[in-house]
């Protein structure tokens, strides 16, 4: 069989990318959403009597992965077999999957909702990390939909209708999980005791532009809050989209500091005339515009422009601040081949929906 050409492969990677449905979180109800992008929760667990995926052999990943798939048969959920580099892109870029999880390893699954809501990883860093995603500020509704599926998988019922508590006297009738006198067992020792983490993307463009934002991010950090930007610790502080989690805090800390960051970012944008705020946007994407090739960090800080503007209602732009973020879900992060043709087709890819 002849080789594919680089411009067939990365054209066959754009039809597949157009063709994926985009997930529920990217909706237009999205509360608080000119700030809050997405609100996630994710539970880390892993199975009974078996070693974690670093240290298990490849008949135990096995062992781990008939036995997820076998729980979740009753779910109304859809097993992704065979997913091609475009579409992993595409589910990192949606936030679905980690960029380091590869389903196609030995003994990997994903597995996903119907509405692109909640992804189960089976043995990423963990036996399970079961995540739901949801649109804007709505941590609780993101609680209860990752609750929902991990108390299926685990036999037990959805008695209480917090996502935050799970009676000590629930018994699993179904997987069983690793615990310890402090909790769940994890891979790492930062996830041991609830294995839970909270955690919503922000877009903190007025501290950014207020050089206020590292102050911010070291606050959070005092308060027990981690920051990452969009794709980990390395994209951090690139178009001022900032993941901020916690394994540790409850509900009630971390909806604290996401009040405090709700505040300080709006104060921020108030100071910035809209005429700057105007001027700065189109500059930005006239550059991209003009662009033959884009790095990823340049095409975040031109959408994160393009956001803040569509956010204010700065007229003459004819796209709303949802249409960015499922451009920024989309964005191609990297290529199947080089940097070079990435780097190209994020400019097409900008020129068509900025041009």
């Amino acid at each position: 069989m002849p080789r594919r050409s680089i411009s067939d492969s990365e054209a066959w990677k754009r039809m597949v990318l157009r063709s994926m449905p985009p997930p529920a979180w990217l909706g237009k109800d999205a509360p608080e959403g000119d700030v809050v992008v997405s609100s996630r929760v994710r539970f880390a667990r892993n199975l009974d009597g078996i070693a974690v995926p670093h240290l298990a052999t490849d008949d135990e990943l096995a062992a781990v992965r008939d036995q997820v798939l076998e729980s979740a048969r009753p779910l109304e959920l859809e097993v992704l077999k065979h997913v091609s580099e475009a579409e992993r892109d595409y589910l990192v870029g949606c936030r679905l999957v980690s960029p380091d999880f590869d389903a196609r390893g030995h003994g990997r699954a994903l597995i996903l909702d119907r509405e692109r809501s909640v992804s189960i990883m089976v043995n990423e860093e963990d036996h399970l990390r079961v995540q739901a995603l949801t649109a804007g500020w709505s941590i609780e509704t993101a609680g209860r939909l990752a609750q929902h599926v991990l108390s299926r998988l685990e036999g037990t019922p959805d008695a209480d209708p917090s996502p935050f508590h799970r009676p000590a006297t629930a018994r699993p009738t179904g997987l069983r999980f690793a615990r310890s006198d402090s909790g769940f067992v994890t891979a790492s020792p930062t996830n041991q005791g609830q294995g839970k983490r909270l955690s919503a993307l922000f877009h903190l463009i007025g501290l950014a532009h207020a050089k206020r934002l590292p102050a911010v991010l070291t606050a959070l950090a005092e308060m027990g809050h981690t920051a990452r930007g969009i794709y980990g610790e390395v994209s951090r502080g690139v178009g001022a989209f900032i993941q901020v989690s916690s394994t540790s805090s409850p509900l009630s800390h971390f909806s604290g500091a996401t009040e405090y960051l709700l505040r300080e970012e709006r104060l921020a944008r108030r100071e910035v005339p809209r005429e700057h705020l105007a001027e700065q946007a189109r500059s930005a994407i006239d550059f991209a515009v003009a662009s033959s090739q884009i790095t990823l960090a340049d095409a975040l800080r031109v959408l994160a422009w393009a956001r803040w503007a569509a956010s204010s209602e700065i007229e003459g732009f004819g796209f709303g601040y949802r249409d960015v973020d499922l451009w920024v879900s989309t964005l191609e992060v990297r290529s199947t081949h080089d940097e070079d043709a990435a780097a190209r087709h994020r400019a097409s890819f900008l020129r068509e929906r900025l041009g």
